[in-house]
């Protein structure tokens, strides 16, 4: 019984890691540009999983809604190495999120920063998933999973922490854009 219970279960541990595998190994599109930048987020975004998988691709939406991880060193990674000047906003919502000011080549396969554009579009929690203790990093805007925050890594940066970002979650406008306005709430929109 002893060993029944053991092939058991490393069979389900292999069909796990394989479903995971499978999951990450799927086919990457390119990290979204486009020429202007997005609304600004009025608020808290609220959707129901539908509405999520209707505007999301099935990675955006695995990765920002799912607090998943896309493959490290993708098309998307490439991309991002690639892109000139310009600003990072939520895929989810439109929230502003990182500045190319601030990005630096971290070598680890995914987007890389020093310091967010926009600190107060960011929540930072404690994710001790998988064995290790890390930052995990949302956007406030949509609570979208974007990746998780390093510190003490002794990178050559203004400050010695790495914002580790999933592409897939970040849209980037090309510097020369205008930022999107943020809309203060009326007496109106607050009831």
């Amino acid at each position: 019984m002893k060993y029944g219970f053991q092939l058991v279960s490393a069979i389900v541990i292999a069909v796990g890691i394989g479903v995971i595998m499978a999951q990450e190994s799927a086919p990457q599109k390119p990290m979204k540009t486009q020429p202007t930048a997005p609304a600004a987020p009025q608020g808290k975004v609220e959707k129901s999983a539908a509405e999520w998988k209707a505007q999301l691709t099935p990675e955006q939406y695995r990765v920002l809604r799912q607090a998943g991880t896309e493959p490290p060193n993708g098309e998307v990674y490439h991309q991002f190495k690639k892109q000139g000047g310009g600003t990072y906003y939520c895929v989810g919502c439109g929230a502003e999120l990182f500045s190319s000011q601030h990005k630096f080549d971290s070598r680890c396969g995914w987007p890389s920063f020093f310091d967010a554009s926009q600190n107060k579009n960011l929540i930072l929690r404690e994710d001790t998933s998988h064995g290790m203790r890390r930052i995990e990093v949302l956007c406030a805007g949509c609570d979208g999973h974007l990746g998780h925050l390093f510190k003490g890594e002794g990178f050559a940066t203004p400050k010695d922490q790495r914002y580790c970002i999933n592409g897939v979650t970040l849209l980037f406008v090309p510097e020369g854009e205008e930022k999107p306005a943020v809309k203060k709430p009326t007496e109106e929109t607050k009831k």
